[in-house]
C-alpha cells in the first residue's frame, strides 16, 4: 500500500515546464493501480501489469490498455482481473497452517489471561505481598492480559467476515483496534525492560534507594509507550492513511514502534549480562557480608530467567526485513509467545515462595504449626564509607 501511494503521488505531481495549463485531450491519471500518462484523443495506450502485482500472478505479466476518446478515458481493456490474473485463492496447506497458529494462539491467550488474573489477585488481595517489586509484577501482567484482549479484539474486527478486502478494507474502529494493539505490545516490552531496570537498581545500590526510583520506573513503562505511539498515529494519519494502518512493510513510520522495541530487547539484554556480573561479585562471600544471601537469589532469579526468554529471538529477527522467516516468526510470536503470560504468572507469583507461604498460612492458619509468613530478610551492605548499612527488601 506505501509504494502504490508513493506511485500515485508521483503521477499526479504536475510537471513544472506545464504548470497549470489544462492539455489537450486526456490528462494525466492515477487508476488505483497504473498511472496513465497524457494522451491525444484517439490515441490508444497499453501499459505491462503493475509491478506490485507480479509476484501474485498466475500468468506471466499481460498489458492493459485504455484509449483516449473526446469524453476522456475508457476503461481498461482487457480488465486488471484478465490481463493480470492473482491467485486470490489461499492454497488448503496454508489455510491449515494459518488455522492451527490461530487456534494455539487463541489457547495460549486465554490461558495467560486466566493465570494473569488469578496472579494479579493474589499479589493485590495479602497486604504483605504489598511492596514495589510486586507492585512492578502487577504491571508487567496487566501489560500481558491488556496485550492479549487487544490481539483478540483486533482479530474481530479486522477477520469478522472472510470475504473483506483488506487491501480497501479502512474504518475508524479497525485502526483503533491496531492502535491498541500496537501500543499494548510497546508497554509489554518496556515493562519487561523495567523489570531489568529495577533489579539492576536494587543490585547497584542500597534496596532503600532502589524503592525512590519506583515512580520514574512507572512513569517510564506507561509514558514512553504513549508518547511514541501518539506521535505514530499523527504520522499514519496526516501520511500513510492506508487500510487500517495494519501494512508496515516498507512504512518508514512503522520505526516509531519497532525502534524502541528493539532498543528495549537490546538494553534488556545488556542489563542481563549486566546482573550475571552483579550477583557473581556480591555473591561471593568475600566480597559482601550477608545474614542470609538467598533473598537475593530469589529476588534475581525470576528476572535471570525472563530476560533471555523475552528478548532473545527478537534481537535476531528485530533487525531483519519485517517479511523475513514469516513461518517461523509467527511461530515464535504468536504460538510461543501466547504463552509468555502464564510462564510470568507461574515464575513471578505461583512459585514465589513467599506467595506461597502467605496463601498456606491464609488456607490453614497457625495451627498447623507453619512457619511466621514474611520475614523481611535483613543483611548488611558495606557503603563506600565502609560503614554497614542494613536494609530489607519486600
Amino acid at each position: 500500500m506505501t509504494e502504490l501511494k508513493k506511485k500515485e503521488a508521483e503521477c499526479l505531481e504536475v510537471p513544472e515546464e506545464r504548470g497549470n495549463a489544462t492539455p489537450p485531450g486526456c490528462k494525466r491519471t492515477w487508476d488505483k493501480l497504473l498511472c496513465w500518462p497524457e494522451a491525444d484523443a484517439g490515441e490508444t495506450l497499453a501499459l505491462p501489469c503493475p509491478n506490485i502485482l507480479f509476484q501474485f500472478m498466475k500468468e506471466p505479466a499481460g498489458i492493459v490498455k485504455r484509449n483516449c476518446t473526446k469524453k476522456g478515458w475508457s476503461d481498461t481493456f482487457p480488465p486488471y482481473d484478465i490481463a493480470c490474473p492473482v491467485e486470490d485463492e489461499i492454497p488448503l496447506e496454508e489455510q491449515s497452517y494459518f488455522s492451527t497458529i490461530k487456534i494455539i494462539y487463541t489457547v495460549g491467550y486465554s490461558v495467560s489471561i486466566t493465570s494473569l488474573i488469578i496472579a494479579v489477585t493474589v499479589l493485590i488481595a495479602f497486604r504483605r505481598l504489598r511492596c514495589p517489586r510486586n507492585y512492578i509484577h502487577v504491571q508487567l501482567f496487566f501489560t500481558f492480559i491488556l496485550k492479549a484482549i487487544a490481539i483478540f479484539i483486533k482479530d474481530a474486527v479486522l477477520f469478522q467476515e472472510e470475504d473483506i478486502d483488506h487491501c480497501s478494507f479502512s474504518t475508524t474502529e479497525c485502526k483503533i483496534s491496531v492502535v491498541f494493539c500496537h501500543y499494548f505490545m510497546m508497554t509489554n516490552f518496556m515493562w519487561l525492560l523495567v523489570e531489568a531496570l529495577y533489579l539492576n537498581c536494587l543490585l547497584l545500590s542500597s534496596l532503600s534507594h532502589g524503592r525512590r526510583y519506583f515512580w520514574w520506573l512507572v512513569l517510564f513503562g506507561w509514558g514512553f509507550p504513549t508518547l511514541f505511539t501518539l506521535i505514530w498515529i499523527l504520522a499514519k494519519f496526516y501520511f500513510e492513511d492506508t487500510a487500517c494502518w495494519d501494512v508496515n512493510q516498507g512504512s518508514p513510520y512503522w520505526w516509531l514502534i519497532k525502534g524502541p522495541i528493539i532498543i528495549s530487547v537490546g538494553v534488556n539484554f545488556v542489563l542481563f549480562i549486566n546482573i550475571i556480573r552483579i550477583l557473581l561479585k556480591k555473591l561471593d562471600p568475600r566480597q559482601i557480608n550477608f545474614n542470609n544471601s538467598s533473598q537475593y537469589r530469589r529476588l534475581s532469579r525470576s528476572t535471570l530467567l525472563l530476560i533471555p526468554l523475552f528478548g532473545t529471538h527478537y534481537i535476531v529477527f528485530n533487525f531483519l526485513p519485517e517479511y523475513t522467516s514469516l513461518g517461523v516468526r509467527l511461530y515464535l510470536e504468536l504460538c510461543i509467545g501466547s504463552f509468555q503470560g502464564f510462564i510470568v504468572a507461574v515464575l513471578y507469583c505461583f512459585l514465589n515462595q513467599e506467595v506461597q507461604t502467605e496463601i498456606g498460612r491464609r488456607w490453614h492458619g497457625n495451627r498447623y504449626g507453619l512457619m511466621p509468613v514474611w520475614r523481611r530478610t535483613r543483611w548488611t551492605v558495606p557503603s563506600s564509607s565502609g560503614v554497614k548499612m542494613t536494609t530489607s527488601v519486600c
